[in-house]
């Protein structure tokens, strides 16, 4: 985590950005709604080189498998600590600079229809690795998957509901006037994926097609992956001949306000690379070159 010094204007979970240039700066004033500011990109990732690392890295593991999930989400995870601004958030109408790199998920506690389910948050930093990613990830969905434990934001939520309506009306916008001025109790930040520098939801583990997520108002989430189940496709060499093959599908909704187009298409270059080499999510962000696989 990069440390400076707290000054006036900064919050809790995030520096003010003031040097910025004055379009960027601008441009929550005209445009101050999130959710009215999303960016859609597309991601097909080419499953042979994970297969072939997973079938290497799980050799011998009875429990606790690597998945493509791990894989996804250690990805990009990493290229958040190489591509700071991807970790930007836009709260009250100022830009501002992500203390943490966190990724949510949302957990089943049992592939059942009346299943409650958990919510999970793992944190990343430039010392982070694959493996120690994986571990503190693992205990993060046991934990999820006690079902006599609930992350503070579902109990919350599970205590407000049974308000009166008129006082759960009132609560609602004192917590909405506490967020827009980065002053939600940090117990909620800490487990409210809305609050999270990476939002994931695997659609692909329960069979779904890959899609779109909205973004909230609410919080200060700007990137939300849905990952799909995996299929075959085709592509064709420059000699024509056919390449059948099956990948994964990613569908990112970013705030389109926190860089340009021409950033979000970097990063996306980096996590396909990563991906296509997953070798390399065993070194840690910082890593002497590791900054060489940027653009």
């Amino acid at each position: 985590m990069e440390e400076r010094k707290t000054r006036r204007g900064d919050r809790k979970d995030g520096w003010w950005l003031r040097e910025l240039p004055g379009m960027t700066q601008f441009t929550p004033h005209l445009y101050p709604n999130r959710a009215d500011n999303e960016a859609y990109i597309n991601l097909e990732i080419d499953l042979r080189p994970l297969d072939a690392y997973l079938a290497k890295k799980n050799a011998g593991r009875t429990e606790d498998k690597y998945t493509y999930f791990h894989l996804i989400s250690a990805a990009i995870g990493k290229a958040f600590v190489l591509r700071p601004k991807m970790n930007r958030f836009i709260a009250y109408h100022r830009v501002y600079q992500r203390k943490y790199i966190s990724v949510a998920f949302v957990v089943k506690k049992k592939f059942e229809d009346k299943s409650e389910e958990g919510l999970a948050f793992q944190y990343f930093d430039g010392d982070s690795t694959l493996d120690s990613y994986h571990q503190a990830l693992m205990k993060v969905i046991h934990q999820c998957r006690r079902t006599d434990v609930k992350d503070p934001s579902s109990d919350m939520m599970d205590k407000l509901v049974r308000l009166p309506r008129p006082i759960l009306r009132l609560v609602m916008h004192t917590l909405f006037f506490l967020d827009r001025h980065g002053k939600v109790p940090q117990s909620i930040i800490a487990t409210d994926p809305n609050y999270s520098s990476i939002f994931i939801s695997n659609l692909g583990s329960i069979g779904l097609e890959c899609g779109y997520h909205h973004l909230t108002n609410w919080g200060t989430n700007s990137c939300f992956v849905v990952i799909g189940k995996k299929h075959w496709t085709m592509t064709y060499g420059e000699d024509g001949a056919a390449d059948p093959h099956q990948v994964i599908p990613l569908g990112i909704t970013l705030d389109e306000r926190i860089a340009d187009g021409y950033y979000y298409s970097g990063t996306v270059a980096l996590v396909k690379e990563l991906l296509q080499h997953p070798e390399l999510l065993e070194l840690p962000p910082c890593t002497p070159g590791e900054n060489a696989i940027t653009r």
